[in-house]
């Protein structure tokens, strides 16, 4: 397969964004990456400054921004926050409105195959508001009928976030130091095993439709790709 595939990432600053922005970057068959995002991150690695293009954009006023989202034949969505950091009404902004509208420019300009970061029982009926903003985000992307779109269930994210989060922290420790040893695809994903995942489904079919994966078909995602370096 020739590298001539343009990838668009959104939520490229968070630590899910960053993992997979690092794996696109080395892989060969991505030509070029767009950032769309709030502000300008700047990268001292030449690899990043010669294969991205940076394009800041308001998402609450994401309308006036279609062609931010042109020249991409790829999407990769990783934008989320949590409601102890944004609050509930702040929360469903980002993990709804802000997908939701970043999808819907995708799709008009002409995005095939929209990669979406979701979460492991993300469910539009649940009693709870994570996994039920969650859920109904893919509801809607579902019905927007992009030629392919990838939906990614991962379990607990183990990550050595920059931001400070002593509970999420601590649960990592205790989780690394049992379950994680005995049975590692059964609560938790290894952020860059997430990221490996990403970056490789997209060639690793030519399927179209929709297609959700939980943890055990990220698990053997990653290792595919590992594999075959």
């Amino acid at each position: 397969m020739s590298n001539d595939h343009v990838a668009l990432v959104t939520g490229y600053t968070g630590e899910s964004g960053k993992a997979l922005l690092k794996e696109l970057i080395k892989h060969p068959q991505y030509k070029k990456i767009i950032l769309v995002g709030r502000r300008h991150v700047d990268y001292s690695e030449n690899k990043y400054k010669e294969k991205t293009e940076q394009r800041q954009v308001d998402f609450d006023k994401i309308d006036d921004y279609l062609d931010a989202f042109r020249g991409a034949d790829i999407h990769f969505c990783c934008l989320g926050t949590t409601k102890g950091k944004a609050g509930a009404e702040g929360f469903r902004r980002v993990d709804f409105d802000y997908i939701v509208g970043a999808a819907r420019l995708a799709k008009q300009a002409g995005c095939r195959h929209f990669h979406l970061l979701s979460s492991q029982g993300a469910d539009a009926h649940s009693l709870f508001l994570y996994t039920q903003v969650k859920g109904q985000t893919e509801t809607a992307l579902t019905q927007m009928s992009f030629d392919r779109l990838s939906i990614y269930r991962p379990a607990f994210l183990m990550v050595d976030r920059e931001e400070n989060r002593p509970f999420e922290r601590f649960a990592q420790t205790v989780i690394r130091n049992t379950v994680q040893r005995v049975a590692p695809e059964l609560i938790t994903t290894p952020i860059e095993v997430l990221a490996r995942a990403m970056c490789y489904n997209t060639f690793t079919t030519n399927q179209s439709g929709v297609e959700v994966l939980n943890n055990h078909a990220i698990f053997r995602l990653a290792g595919q790709q590992q594999s075959s370096e």
